[in-house]
């Protein structure tokens, strides 16, 4: 059974300066460079969002960031507006080893749902196609880095431990928003999942 990273996330917007910042997020880029060399597949995804999204906060009037409000599929955290289609925060960080990238996935782009998992959007139901793709190439085991730990790669990794994948994330090459206590959420719900953290 081989095996592949997975980076999530790794753009400008989530990296300290961004819109989106996770504290430390370019910390973990080196790191994330040095293990893209022990995999034989390595994916990326990409935040990439229509300036209409009805994730961000600023599309619905009087309504705070990190507010939540409830769509059709479920509460959905209301976010500053970030990883725009095309703009400079939705790019890679330029620190990224994008040659070692064998596919990219790019997630969110829908206006009316918004995306978390390398698999699914946040209805569960609608998939990205990462799934078949390492099905084909005979891939079983899925490990997991980038941001954020507990948003886009913890959901990633409990819906790969759901779609019957090996799914290990490896922290220290991640870094959380740690929104009201979501990073511990998160590590419980990975636990519960099957998801190995080490």
């Amino acid at each position: 059974m081989s095996g592949a990273l997975i980076v999530i996330d790794m753009q400008n917007d989530f990296c300290p300066g961004g819109a989106l910042a996770v504290a430390g997020g370019d910390e973990i880029l080196a790191p994330i460079n040095a293990l893209m060399a022990q995999y034989d597949t390595v994916v990326l995804t990409q935040d990439w969002h229509p300036a209409d999204h009805t994730s961000f906060a600023d599309n619905h009037p009087g309504a705070a960031p990190f507010s939540s409000v409830d769509m059709a599929y479920g509460p959905q955290v209301l976010w500053p507006r970030h990883c725009v289609i095309g703009s400079p925060g939705a790019a890679f960080h330029p620190d990224l080893d994008l040659d070692r990238a064998d596919m990219i996935i790019r997630k969110g782009f829908r206006a009316g749902i918004d995306s978390y998992s390398a698999f699914f959007e946040n209805d569960h139901v609608t998939p990205t196609g990462l799934a078949g793709y390492l099905r084909e190439r005979g891939i079983g085991r899925l490990d997991f880095v980038g941001l954020a730990h507990d948003f886009c790669v913890g959901w990633s990794a409990i819906d790969a431990a759901k779609l019957g994948f090996t799914a290990t994330v490896i922290e220290s090459a991640t870094r959380a928003i740690d929104l009201d206590g979501s990073r511990e959420r998160a590590r419980l719900n990975m636990r519960d999942a099957g998801v190995i953290l080490e």
